[in-house]
């Protein structure tokens, strides 16, 4: 991206989150539900009326995170809105900037405006996958709707219908699509031969829960001959077929023939309140009436519809009626009756595609908002698979969501490499095989990357075609939500690696020319192209993009549980120039021509969609330019994310690593990489950028570097241990409340990560990973260390104490220490010499506990310490700043961790 190493930017502070929790645009309201029917008058949305209203709570109020650096979200529809909030926090004066940011914020509410003259809040905007896509309804058929607007005709193709682009279309006489470009398409299920059509309109039928109530053969009309016996009381159904009957009465009286005819005939017309009295009066009198007694209470304040009262017994009497709903379960049909009755028109598990006509001729193409994939017999062509399994056989969530206690640990894993075999591993493999391991490992999070459908395998999943559907190469659907439910139940948070920074090019599978245009998606012309990586960049500026890029972030949480996002690559769509540029970290490359505000404000929308829905939803960015404000609450001018990822660490040690001889390394420089910008910011030695970039793993550079052999247990192996350990060790102890490390890397895995690709013949050598080298003597002491550090950290809760407040850092000697609350770190980064009386400074005098040391056996290390030297006093000897001093043994490539047991008052 730069023509200097990505680390040596100095990337700008990263916003301290503070968050907001309201909502951006208007009131709550509940989902539409699924017994909708077209209605093209309707405006708002889409053109479909409701048979019935429903209403949800109003989102509850995010609770506070539960780590103690992180501040409670304070934004919220009552508070003050301030573009440039964060600017004096983090002391930015730049007026550029600041304009910036105030022109966002008029762009974001005309956005938010837009967002409404079509659809109600924010709920209704990400909740499409509720209406487009195939669905079942209740009424003995399936609707189909998609966005096509380049398109002229639109129709289902599939086996269930074989092939004809006919007899499942949308045009005139079939409700053919609104102004906005969706397609609607009624597939109407097929009456089997002697039975005939439900004699009512509005019979529904029961398909998921207690799928065989109403079953038992009750006829039509005894049903609602019941109804009126047992429900209505005789003179109440009489009461309520003539309603209007005073009415007449009272005009025929008035106006009549044998009404008055002259002024003097009328008299006298007394008040209003006499009137009603002897109204009062006439009704008492009527014993045969059953209607409720109603009084009106005038106490001269303007009148209120609700300000009516009735006679207690009337009350009473309205209070004990209960509804007829068991009469209305006996109507509605369950699933035994519709399959007497009806063959489905598609069944579960049929294939199917979207048939389009456009200007330029026919097409086929995958539905964009399918759920699931599956190649042809020959595996050229992708098909949309109908998930519609039988109420027995849905998938039944069994344990709920977990909550992230202090810091996250995330283990980032793809299953397609997670066996140790040479081939493409499964969902339920990974099930069974991976996810106890990482909770042994001691990890509290799993990061799944590559799981949404994309063609291209070479890709790590990342040139994503179908943004809805699980890839089919792993398993089912169901087999993804064992997945995430297993996860659950071991107390893991599943975030998924999500890709709306761009697309797939692909124009049979993907949404690339989706209806024939080159304007549904995505941006026409060169700017719709990444200049690079041969991707498509969305149009984010459309409504309807945006109604699907939300929509699909909702389906993901409701759909499968996840409990958070990274969103990756964010560079590649904040600037026109996909962050391919050199970045001197001046505030105008952030705020010039080659910036894009449209997809600012999208991801403004998508963290306060998320977090308004769904509060306890962790997201994370991953942008490499490191723009002002990611985890800023949005009503300060931020864009709502939870942490922020920090790239250049990993550069940083890949850096050093091959160009620089270790005698040689800065200690300065390191640790000014590691805590410049450190709240929420997540950070890692390694991930899986091996698989895209060709290099190779950390344990493979460090090991080649030391001439060992795997396996052996020799001085040149610890030499070369003890360094991936002290690497990984301050990396994870200056993190900002989160740490990510890659599958294998916790074990020191030897080899890169390669998929198969033309380059390698399709091998796939290096796309597995080698979980027997967990039992081996180097592995098993690496897992060994990484497992302890990961048990420290949950016990001792450490980096989610604040800041790291560095105390010594000495060139020279290559010793790092620092503290972090109670505990402090002391690093010896040199390879030759070791230091038996060293003195660090330190803040608190008293007695420090060693209860952490990388040079342990158990570790691989050589053991120096003693039993003896576990404890150590502090003196009075001024070092660093500080009036008291620790002195330990450092052996050289060694890190300790010293807790402070017992305070000393001199």
């Amino acid at each position: 991206m730069a023509s200097c190493p990505l680390f040596l930017l100095v990337p700008q502070p990263p916003p301290p989150l503070v968050g907001a929790d309201g909502c951006p645009i208007c009131a709550g309201r509940g989902h539409l539900p699924p017994s909708c029917r077209p209605h093209p008058g309707r405006r708002h949305g889409y053109p479909f009326r409701c048979d019935s209203s429903s209403s949800s709570p109003a989102p509850r109020e995010r609770p506070p995170r539960p780590r103690e650096q992180r501040q409670q979200r304070s934004g919220g529809r009552g508070d003050a809105v301030d573009p440039v909030g964060f600017l004096a926090k983090l002391g930015v004066s730049d007026r550029a900037f600041a304009q910036f940011l105030r022109d966002r914020h008029k762009a974001l509410k005309d956005r938010r405006w837009e967002l409404c003259s079509r659809f109600i809040d924010l709920k209704e905007v990400s909740s499409g996958f509720e209406l487009l896509g195939m669905h079942r309804h209740r009424q003995h058929r399936i609707d189909f709707m998609e966005w096509a607007p380049g398109a002229r005709y639109c129709s289902v193709v599939g086996d269930f219908n074989q092939r004809s682009p006919t007899e499942n279309c949308a045009r005139e006489g079939h409700l053919g699509h609104d102004d906005f470009g969706y397609w609607f398409i009624i597939l109407e299920d097929k009456l089997r031969e002697g039975q005939e059509q439900d004699e009512y309109f509005f019979q529904e039928y029961n398909y998921v829960d207690d799928y065989d109530k109403g079953d038992n053969g009750i006829d039509a009309e005894e049903i609602m001959r019941r109804m009126k016996e047992e429900y209505w009381e005789p003179g109440e159904i009489r009461s309520r077929k003539s309603q209007l009957e005073m009415v007449v009465k009272l005009y025929e009286q008035m106006f009549g023939p044998n009404g008055p005819q002259t002024e003097e005939e009328l008299g006298e017309i007394p008040d209003a309140r006499t009137r009603y009295n002897e109204f009062k009066a006439s009704q008492k009198a009527d014993s045969s009436s059953l209607l409720p007694s109603y009084d009106i209470i005038d106490n001269g304040q303007p009148f209120d519809i609700f300000n009516v009262v009735t006679d207690r017994a009337s009350f009473e009497k309205f209070q004990a009626k209960k509804p007829p709903l068991a009469y209305w379960v006996e109507m509605r049909k369950g699933r035994i009756a519709w399959l007497e009755k009806y063959v489905p028109t598609i069944s579960h598990k049929d294939k199917y595609r979207v048939y389009f006509n456009t200007p330029d001729g026919a097409l086929e193409r995958v539905p964009a908002w399918a759920t699931y994939l599956l190649p042809d017999a020959e595996g050229k062509q992708s098909y949309a698979v109908h998930w519609e399994p039988p109420p027995e056989e849905i998938y039944k969530w069994r344990f709920g969501r977990p909550k992230v206690k202090g810091s996250l640990r995330i283990y980032e894993c793809h299953v397609g490499i997670s066996g140790s075999e040479q081939k493409v591993s499964s969902f339920q493999e990974f099930t069974s095989k991976v996810l106890p391991h990482i909770k042994k490992a001691g990890y509290n999070a799993v990061q799944l990357i590559g799981v949404v459908e994309h063609k291209d395998y070479s890709s790590t999943g990342y040139k994503v075609t179908n943004y809805f559907a699980v890839s089919s190469r792993f398993g089912t659907p169901d087999d993804f939500k064992k997945l995430v439910d297993e996860a659950h139940g071991l107390g893991l948070v599943v975030l998924l690696d999500i890709v709306h920074s761009y697309a797939s090019a692909d124009e049979l599978v993907g949404l690339s020319l989706y209806d024939g245009s080159n304007d549904c998606y995505f941006h026409s012309g060169k700017r719709g192209h990444h200049k690079y990586w041969g991707t498509r960049m969305f149009k984010y500026d459309d409504v309807d993009v945006l109604h699907f890029l939300l929509s699909n972030l909702n389906w993901w949480v409701t759909e499968y549980r996840i409990d958070g996002f990274q969103f990756h690559s964010l560079s590649s769509m904040l600037y026109t120039h996909n962050g391919f540029s050199t970045f001197t970290g001046s505030m105008e490359e952030y705020c010039n021509q080659y910036v894009d505000k449209d997809a600012l404000i999208y991801l403004i929308l998508a963290n306060e969609m998320l977090h308004q829905l769904h509060p306890d939803i962790i997201t994370i960015a991953e942008d490499a330019t490191f723009y002002p404000g990611l985890c800023e609450p949005t009503t300060q001018g931020g864009l709502g994310f939870d942490y922020w990822v920090n790239l250049t660490v990993p550069e940083m040690w890949l850096w050093h690593l091959e160009n620089v001889p270790e005698r040689e390394w800065s200690m300065n420089k390191i640790i000014k990489v590691l805590v410049s910008s450190n709240q929420n910011m997540l950070s890692y030695v390694e991930n899986h950028n091996q698989s895209i970039s060709g290099r190779k793993s950390f344990a493979q550079i460090i090991l080649n570097s030391g001439k060992c052999s795997v396996g052996s247990v020799d001085d040149d192996l610890i030499r070369a241990s003890s360094l991936l350990k002290i690497i990984k060790l301050i990396t994870f102890t200056t993190s900002g409340g989160a740490y990510l490390n890659f599958m294998g890397n916790e074990f020191a895995h030897p080899e890169r990560v390669e998929f198969p690709m033309p380059s390698n013949d399709y091998s796939f050598q290096f796309a597995n990973r080698q979980w027997e080298l967990l039992e081996k003597g180097f592995h098993k002491h690496v897992f060994n260390f990484d497992k302890d550090v990961m048990s420290l950290d949950e016990n001792e809760r450490i980096i989610s104490r604040g800041s790291p407040n560095i105390l010594h850092c000495d060139d020279t000697s290559m010793v790092i220490s620092f503290t972090r609350g109670p505990f402090l770190f002391v690093f010896n980064f040199n390879p030759e010499v070791s230091h038996q009386s060293y003195h660090v400074g330190v803040e608190e005098a008293g007695e420090y506990q060693l209860i952490f040391n990388t040079d342990e056996t158990t570790y691989g290390g050589c053991g120096t310490l003693k039993s003896s030297q576990y404890m150590r006093r502090t003196c009075d000897k001024r070092a660093d700043g500080c009036r008291n001093s620790l002195e330990s043994a450092l052996p050289s490539r060694s890190a300790q961790v010293y807790k402070l047991v017992r305070i000393l008052r001199i």
